[in-house]
């Protein structure tokens, strides 16, 4: 049986050559083929000469080195979509998961109930602002989304080849990625895992919200159909206030009067209105970006090497083999 393994690179040159070794070296005690597919999303450092570094010592590396930086999640799919083994193992390269947990994903998945083995974390990492932050995204997501996702997921997970063909299969342009792994379906299972904070996230405050709106814009029909039940009920509360106001003052003759309540109603409807708009612009932005039908990502040039003998390749104690040629697909 064959393993893939699967990561991105962004400003990863502190992390990728120990993260090889560690990943080799626990994957090669359980599978005898592997692969590794090392996705390079337009890192600004030198992660994309290390990789090909250890391209050119071991031809079982195959280096994906995208145009330019698309995003984590529209890297993790490409480096999928190139993946060739019977089962994949999808980790980041920054260490915080660690690689050796491939032992416990395997053997969860040799119970054999499973086509997804994915990781979750105890309890979320981070100080107490980033953990209401989340605790904050779930209960929105469960609220709001069509779908509740598994809290605190990690990258790290092992599926079968089965699956991921069907996972790339799908085509938005506009997407979250912990999405999209459950609505493609499957046999899931998690386990515990312990995810290190051993480096600052590349996330921040901004992009955690942006991730937050988009995930509930890209994948939630609930937030829509709460826009209009909320428009519709302050139209019946104002025809139900008009209608009060109106037998007020034909059976009392008091009429409406107040500088100050009116300013208050426009600034509350002008707001409620803003709002909607504002919701409904984020679908139709979203609504654009999938007709125009945008690739992914755009592969500058793939490093692979033909013809792999795996069982010539070099053990990791000997990796200084000559380089092996490019191809370029």
């Amino acid at each position: 049986m064959k393993l893939s393994i699967v990561t991105t690179l962004y400003r990863s040159a502190a992390t990728i050559e120990q993260f090889y070794r560690r990943a080799m070296t626990a994957a090669e005690a359980l599978f005898t083929e592997v692969e590794m597919v090392i996705v390079n999303d337009g890192s600004p450092d030198n992660s994309l000469d290390l990789a090909l570094a250890l391209h050119r010592r071991d031809p079982r590396v195959v280096v994906v080195d995208l145009a330019r930086n698309f995003g984590h999640y529209k890297a993790m799919m490409t480096g999928l979509a190139h993946a060739g083994g019977d089962l994949v193992f999808l980790i980041d390269s920054d260490l915080e998961e660690q690689p050796e947990d491939l032992a416990l994903f395997h053997q969860r998945f040799a119970q054999g109930d499973s086509d997804v083995v994915y990781g979750i974390q105890r309890s979320r990492r981070g100080g107490l602002i980033e953990r209401i932050g989340g605790a904050i995204f779930f209960a929105l997501v469960n609220a709001l989304g069509d779908r509740p996702l598994p809290r605190n997921l990690v990258t790290a997970r092992l599926m079968t080849s089965e699956y991921v063909k069907a996972l790339i299969r799908h085509r938005d342009r506009e997407f979250v990625i912990s999405d999209l792994w459950q609505q493609t379906g499957f046999r899931q299972n998690e386990i515990v895992v312990e995810k290190l904070s051993s480096s600052p996230s590349t996330y921040s405050l901004w992009m955690r919200v942006d991730l937050a709106v988009k995930h509930l814009t890209t994948s939630s029909t609930r937030l829509l159909y709460l826009v209009f039940y909320t428009g519709l009920l302050i139209f019946l509360a104002s025809i139900g206030m008009i209608g009060f106001f109106l037998l007020r003052y034909v059976t009392v003759g008091i009429g409406v009067s107040g500088f100050a309540s009116q300013i208050i109603s426009i600034w509350f409807f002008g707001g409620l209105i803003t709002l909607m708009l504002g919701i409904l612009g984020i679908y139709m932005a979203s609504i654009l970006a999938e007709t125009k039908r945008r690739p992914y990502t755009v592969v500058r040039r793939i490093h692979r090497t033909r013809d792999v003998d795996t069982a010539a390749a070099p053990k990791l104690a000997s990796c200084t083999s000559p380089a092996n040629a490019d191809t370029s697909q």
